[in-house]
């Protein structure tokens, strides 16, 4: 009976210590919680021949799934990414750190190169910014840019800017399963194939303003600011900066076969709607440059009508000038100085020469 107690007591401490150790145990909720996307990513989403799966998983789970899957890959949409969240992608994909630097930047030019299995394409962005009026300070067209990096399994868009959107091109895609089911290079030709008709609307606005510009310029009542058109001028250079320096880059991607054949006919097909919209960009620049000029020479035919009038009511006023100069000379033998309507009828005289003078100068456009 007193061994049975001295066993009891031992075990006490032990029974003590579990006690506490459940009551201080963190409770579990559920499961660990999934990891969310940042805050860059628009959207990431793994396609399957042709179709989107079901779900928004984290870009590191897409880019392993994708990997083990027979023909799938991931588009990652990217708006104005930090260096952080770049080199976290970069790690994911397998991408270059100078690729992940130089697309968290923006700003670029259009162009592209190829970096190992990884195609690198630069487009433009635009978008036409309504305006009452053109001003001096008037924006016409904004413009951002948007850098496609198309690998085997994944195509990553990273956008900077407001203009440009691709949500648009993501849901018309996924309406076209037969040519999702090209791969990571079907995205890059939706891609530049809404940049090119961004830059047609685009010039079909600036069209407008250009043509409401030229009628006023020519008009006969107020004219428009030299200011303001050089301002759609400087509009003008941005938004040919856009658009014609991706026919080089696309002819080279097109002369180099690096475009699947199925999406070869495509992407020809952005070439020439590109080159419609070049050719109205450099005549939007020769028409500006002729209503420019056209300005600058009625700007120099206005300064020569003021100083012709300048001129011809100073040549009426020297006339006056003259003859009160004379008489006030006060010499004694001076025309009627002892006439008593001398003063007046030197009066007249001025009066007389003025009108005189004033038919003749309007008679041959001076005044």
């Amino acid at each position: 009976m007193f061994g049975l107690r001295r066993r009891q007591a031992r075990s006490l401490p032990r029974r003590l210590g579990r006690l506490i150790e459940g009551l201080t145990r963190p409770v579990h909720a559920g499961p660990e919680p999934r990891r969310s996307n940042p805050d860059a990513v628009v959207d990431c989403a793994v396609y399957q021949e042709g179709a989107r799966r079901p779900g928004q998983s984290h870009f590191t789970h897409a880019a392993r799934h994708a990997q083990r899957q027979k023909d799938a890959f991931v588009w990652l949409g990217l708006h104005e990414p930090d260096e952080p969240t770049m080199a976290a992608i970069a790690r994911a994909f397998g991408l270059h750190e100078l690729t992940a630097e130089q697309a968290a930047a923006g700003g670029h030019r259009p162009g592209a190169e190829i970096i190992g299995e990884v195609t690198r394409l630069v487009l433009r962005t635009a978008r036409y910014v309504e305006h009452e009026e053109l001003t001096d300070t008037s924006e016409v067209v904004d413009t951002g840019d948007v850098t496609v990096l198309i690998g085997p399994w994944f195509v990553i868009t990273v956008r900077h800017g407001a203009a440009g959107a691709l949500r648009p091109v993501r849901e018309e895609l996924e309406q076209r399963p037969a040519l999702l089911a090209e791969g990571p290079w079907a995205v890059a030709y939706a891609v530049s194939s809404r940049m090119v008709d961004l830059y047609l609307d685009v010039a079909g606005h600036v069209e407008h303003d250009l043509e409401a510009l030229e009628e006023v310029a020519f008009s006969a009542g107020k004219r428009p600011d030299i200011a303001h058109i050089y301002q759609l001028k400087r509009e003008m250079v941005e938004f040919k900066r856009a658009v014609l320096p991706l026919q080089e880059p696309l002819q080279r991607l097109l002369d180099r076969d690096v475009v699947p054949q199925g999406l070869y006919p495509y992407l020809v097909d952005v070439r020439g709607r590109l080159g419609r919209a070049v050719d109205r960009v450099a005549g939007f620049d020769d028409l500006l440059n002729s209503i420019l000029q056209a300005r600058l020479a009625q700007v120099s035919v206005d300064q020569n009508n003021d100083m012709r009038k300048i001129a011809s009511w100073a040549a009426i006023a020297a006339v006056q000038t003259a003859i009160a100069g004379i008489y006030g000379m006060n010499f004694e033998s001076m025309p009627e100085l002892g006439w008593k309507y001398g003063y007046a009828g030197v009066l007249l005289l001025m009066a007389g020469a003025a009108v005189i003078l004033y038919r003749r100068l309007k008679k041959v456009g001076w005044l």
